[in-house]
């Protein structure tokens, strides 16, 4: 089965495996074989099986605050909550004290995005019935707001190593929960561009990191150019995140991938390149050589769409830094895509 753009379900698996490393051993392999009508399918199947080895393994405890009324004192007394309690005449204490507990962000992440899969029509019944007797286990475990969940503060470790590829799998089901119409009904938001722009993003990254330790691929952060200037704080000036970069010799790569419906805009009848892109792309690669070496170049590398015209472009600066438009194609065999990436980093200089 395939997806928006043609791609079959299959390749986003693989994209998956690249992504996530962990999706190449235990019980995942067994995915490959297996036909999925829709991605929420896959993404359903995916954590069944993660879920179920877990369970086997002992969902993670931790010590977590919990705040209760009680009659005796118990660890922390909460003085404003103790107080309004008292303004009403009630001599409860409310307490703070910490207790070892499955009922944590780890566990939390999980069940929220397991609920919100069996609210997918696209999800089977036989998938949605696997999920609903592992949420058995779960009955004691809040589900938490996808806002309230703080990504970049996790840690994992040799205790939770486990839940690693399950949360990064969750991270793009969650990040855009629901939309809310007008009429004030909730519907659920489709699998969007967004979601596989992440998918893309990491995957082709990953890619160049198991294929190629010796491109050193990193999501590198780039320093603005500027003069010392007391009256401008640098850090007013938004962050320059590289989607990937590369060190290719000696030059340096930095490719800024984009997942659209449309790869191109059109403006009174005229077709062009989305312009943001390529300011995007020559801030990063002229804020990178800063001292106008030209081994600098940037990229944008589209997922190929439907349209009969591709972007398929490149130029140089008076600097010598080297501009590239490609596109790849996520629709075709998968071997065929793996040499499509071997070929992006052997552009002509």
């Amino acid at each position: 089965m395939i997806i928006d753009k043609g791609i079959p379900i299959k390749n986003v698996y693989y994209m998956l495996t690249y992504a996530f490393k962990e999706l190449k051993r235990n019980n995942y392999e067994q995915i490959a074989g297996e036909d999925f009508e829709d991605i929420h399918d896959l993404f359903a199947e995916i954590l069944s099986l993660g879920i179920a080895y877990l369970l086997k393994q002992g969902l993670h405890r931790q010590y977590v605050i919990k705040e209760e009324e009680m009659q005796t004192l118990r660890g922390k007394l909460s003085m404003q909550q103790t107080i309004k309690k008292r303004m009403t005449r009630d001599t409860h204490l409310v307490c703070e004290y910490d207790t070892f507990s499955e009922n944590n962000v780890f566990n939390q992440i999980l069940k929220s995005c397991v609920l919100l899969l069996l609210r997918y029509s696209d999800v089977s019944s036989e998938k949605k019935t696997k999920l609903r007797k592992l949420m058995i286990y779960f009955e004691t475990i809040d589900e938490i707001p996808s806002a309230s969940i703080h990504w970049d503060m996790l840690r994992y470790d040799r205790n939770t190593r486990t839940y690693q590829m399950l949360h990064g799998l969750c991270y793009f089901l969650l990040r855009s929960r629901l939309l809310t119409t007008e009429s004030g009904d909730v519907k659920m938001e489709r699998f969007s561009d967004e979601h596989m722009n992440l998918l893309f993003q990491r995957f082709v990254m990953e890619y160049y990191k198991r294929k190629h330790p010796e491109y050193k691929a990193q999501a590198k952060q780039i320093k603005w150019d500027l003069c010392e200037n007391k009256s401008v704080s640098a850090s007013m000036l938004p962050i320059m995140q590289t989607d990937i970069t590369l060190a290719l010799g000696g030059r340096t790569l930095i490719i800024d991938t984009k997942y659209y419906g449309q790869t191109f805009q059109e403006n009174m009848g005229k077709i062009s390149l989305h312009s943001p892109n390529l300011y995007q792309i020559h801030t990063y690669v002229t804020n990178e050589d800063k001292y106008h070496t030209g081994l600098v170049d940037g990229m944008l590398l589209y997922a190929r769409t439907s349209n009969d015209i591709q972007p398929d472009a490149q130029f140089r600066n008076h600097d010598g830094n080297i501009f590239m438009v490609k596109t790849l194609d996520l629709s075709q065999d998968f071997k065929i895509i793996e040499d499509q990436l071997e070929n992006i980093p052997k552009y002509k200089v």
